[in-house]
């Protein structure tokens, strides 16, 4: 009898990453924290040493059609950095490594490491090294970043409370939006290339899908106005799939607010053009790079008149569920539907 084939489908991206996770233990003293947050956690003297790593994929993570390619880099770059910033900690070295095929030119790489360089250059980090290879399958780009942090200011995911109020920087859902606006262009001129592409209107949306900028600037104020963060992850695969993770790992459920949600009037108005619900583009985009985080109560002074920092919710028993109260004041439990890259279609 054959054995069971199991699709990789059917765990979904985090089943098969803590179907990984459950064959390793750690069996080094100076290993802290492993798998399960946004950087690996090392020993390092007087700081912690934090390693995270991303594969970007031509035809999953990006479609060169309408991603240039400095952007490109730039953003392979800054999604990186993103999460040393959800550790609390600071960018220091990456390396990049890439598979390029022999549709690219040297100027065509010349672009992509412009891009790499201006990231580089914004965030104050150190590329250190890297790895270039032949690819038969389009252009592969993978980056590891190495950042520190103070030890008594480590953030992790699986640290929030009850009670505590659950922040989020920036607006949410525009990288979503901006994406449906480039697909739909695609689309148009793959069916007419005379048409032009129609972008004029829709420059922050597009903007936050093709160079997204890690919230280093909130890192930064943070320590300047004394707030550790009690947990913090940023927002990759949607604002309902990374709550979850926070809350999972934490024990603990959360009320969100729906009109605490904060969607900058372009990717409202585009979403009702889209007929898409901006809520839904909030809590399922992804892509967005947003800190979501918690803070103890005694800190929300410090905080309250912050231009960019929305209070959404706050954590509360794990047995009362993670909810979304509605304009309308309905309490609707919330589902992680985000992002997952091995989703059947």
């Amino acid at each position: 009898m054959a054995d069971k084939r199991t699709e990789i489908s059917e765990l979904g991206e985090f089943g098969l990453i803590r179907r990984i996770k459950s064959n390793f233990s750690i069996k080094n003293a100076s290993t802290v924290l492993g798998i399960d947050d946004d950087a690996a956690v090392i020993e390092a003297g007087d700081k912690y040493l934090l390693v995270s790593t991303d594969m970007l994929l031509e035809g999953v993570h990006f479609d060169l059609a309408f991603t240039p390619l400095k952007h490109l880099g730039y953003k392979a770059v800054a999604v990186n950095v993103s999460d040393i910033a959800a550790m609390n900690g600071y960018p220091k070295q990456l390396t990049v490594s890439i598979g390029v095929s022999n549709r690219f030119s040297v100027e065509a790489v010349d672009a992509l490491y412009d891009g790499i360089k201006m990231a580089c250059e914004a965030y104050e980090v150190d590329l250190v090294g890297g790895d270039t290879t032949a690819s038969v399958s389009g252009l592969v780009i993978s980056v590891t970043i190495l950042g520190e942090v103070d030890k008594d200011k480590l953030v992790k995911r699986n640290s929030a409370k009850k009670k505590e109020i659950i922040c989020v920087t920036g607006d949410l859902g525009a990288a979503y939006m901006g994406l449906q606006v480039l697909e739909r262009e695609k689309q148009v001129f793959l069916e007419n290339p005379d048409m032009q592409p129609q972008l004029e209107n829709y420059s922050i949306i597009v903007g936050r899908q093709l160079k997204p900028e890690a919230r280093m600037d909130i890192i930064h104020e943070l320590k300047d106005k004394g707030i550790v963060p009690t947990s913090m992850i940023d927002i990759s695969d949607g604002l309902a799939s990374d709550l979850f993770h926070i809350c999972n790992q934490s024990g603990v459920g959360a009320t969100l607010y729906e009109d605490k949600l904060p969607i900058d009037e372009q990717t409202y108005q585009t979403a009702g053009s889209f007929k898409i619900d901006p809520v839904t583009c909030v809590m399922n985009g992804g892509e967005d790079y947003e800190l979501l985080f918690t803070i103890k109560q005694e800190d929300f002074e410090k905080l309250k008149n912050h231009p960019d920092i929305h209070f959404i919710g706050y954590i509360q028993v794990q047995d009362k569920g993670i909810n979304l109260v509605t304009k309308a004041e309905n309490v609707v439990p919330l589902q992680a539907q985000g992002w997952d890259h091995f989703h059947k279609s």
